[in-house]
């Protein structure tokens, strides 16, 4: 069974990009769109306060017909963040996911944030495993 430190280890970036509470939506917006990313880790005080992400932009300024200049991230952010440890396995993240729908989760050592973990790189992951399985059966198949 993978473990999240195997996934982050196959990551080609494991940056993890944060906004500060007080800037605003369009300014985390614009860092998601040149990162090629879809959620950040929101910052107040030097600590963590939440997680913005495009679904809370379409849902919380599109949707609402705020103006993503003028609104802080703060007044869109999830407060309530779940993070998961480099212990933990695929299939426990992808329970919590589809548990708390959510697609981002930040991965943390002790009290550092050390990166982060996406659907899509769980579900890239848990290909390669299928197609790993499946060379080593048509290998015993074929005898090779």
């Amino acid at each position: 069974m993978t473990s999240v430190a195997q996934v982050l280890k196959s990551k080609p970036n494991q940056d993890v990009y944060t906004v500060e509470a007080s800037d605003s939506v369009y300014n985390a917006i614009k860092l998601m769109a040149e990162k090629q990313i879809g959620a950040l880790i929101v910052k107040e005080n030097g600590s963590i306060a939440g997680i913005v992400t495009e679904r809370d932009y379409a849902r919380k300024i599109v949707l609402m017909d705020r103006s993503s200049k003028t609104t802080a991230v703060r007044d869109i952010m999830s407060s309530a963040v779940r993070f998961v440890t480099l212990e933990q396995t695929t299939d426990q993240c992808m329970a919590l996911m589809t548990e708390r729908r959510m697609r981002h989760l930040p991965v943390m050592e002790g009290d550092k944030l050390i990166g982060m973990v996406s659907i899509g790189d769980l579900v890239k992951n848990i290909i390669a495993e299928q197609q790993f399985t499946i060379q080593q059966l048509e290998h015993y198949i074929h005898g090779a």
